[in-house]
């Protein structure tokens, strides 16, 4: 069984070549790009379980590419690891802020890349199959369109159902308004910033149950994210 389709961007060919190998002995399907556009293309033609996506490349720079990748409908949901020879905090935060799910300074051994894409995998392989979502207490099933917690079904408006999906597909990451927009309304979207608090607040309450604590964290001056426990 094919382990996943990853698109890796990384402009140092040694480094590319290996991971390349590494990547597909483990029964990936690999396709590679040292350039900024090109990754940004290859991604619009067939979109990739997870990105790979090296800081400073040709073209496109890294960070931008992960910004376009979040924007985009299609893969605002698909997985980042970003990869660096910059150690500053400051830019570990920056790309963790731009969306990528994890970062990795350069250099680094490609066991540790390996086992982070792996772990990764395990955690969407439930969204790439249709089945069950679970995180903490909620569990939402999108084949039947059904939400439940601790076993008792909620109720949740279309709208609502949309927004608690995208945040269940990649739990503890925070999104800002705009990610949400592009992720739950699209970006062709013209609704307003303020109508994303709008539907966090219903959906807070259409997920609320007595004794069991509010899953959805605001992060002040980031956005919104939804809590494992």
């Amino acid at each position: 069984m094919q382990a996943g389709k990853l698109l890796l961007v990384e402009d140092d060919p040694s480094l590319s070549e290996l991971l390349e190998y590494r990547f597909t002995n483990e029964g990936y399907d690999v396709r590679a790009t040292a350039d900024g556009d090109e990754a940004l293309l290859l991604a619009s033609e067939e979109v990739p379980d997870l990105v790979i996506l090296d800081w400073m490349i040709e073209g496109t720079s890294g960070i931008e590419v992960c910004r376009r990748l979040r924007r985009e409908k299609s893969t605002a949901h698909v997985p980042i690891i970003m990869l660096t020879a910059r150690e500053a905090e400051d830019d570990r935060i920056r790309g963790l802020e731009t969306g990528a799910d994890d970062y990795l300074t350069k250099p680094f051994s490609p066991r540790e890349l390996l086992a982070r894409v792996a772990a990764v995998m395990r955690r969407i392989r439930p969204v790439l199959a249709g089945e069950a979502i679970e995180v903490g207490d909620l569990k939402l099933d999108p084949v039947a369109h059904k939400v439940t917690r601790r076993g008792q079904p909620m109720k949740l408006g279309p709208t609502e159902y949309r927004l608690l999906k995208f945040l269940m597909e990649s739990p503890g990451r925070v999104f800002s308004r705009n990610q949400l927009l592009d992720g739950v309304w699209g970006t062709e979207s013209d609704i307003e910033l303020r109508t994303v608090d709008v539907h966090i607040r219903r959906l807070r309450k259409a997920i609320e149950l007595e004794g069991a604590k509010d899953p959805v964290r605001t992060v002040r001056s980031a956005g919104y994210s939804l809590e494992a426990a």
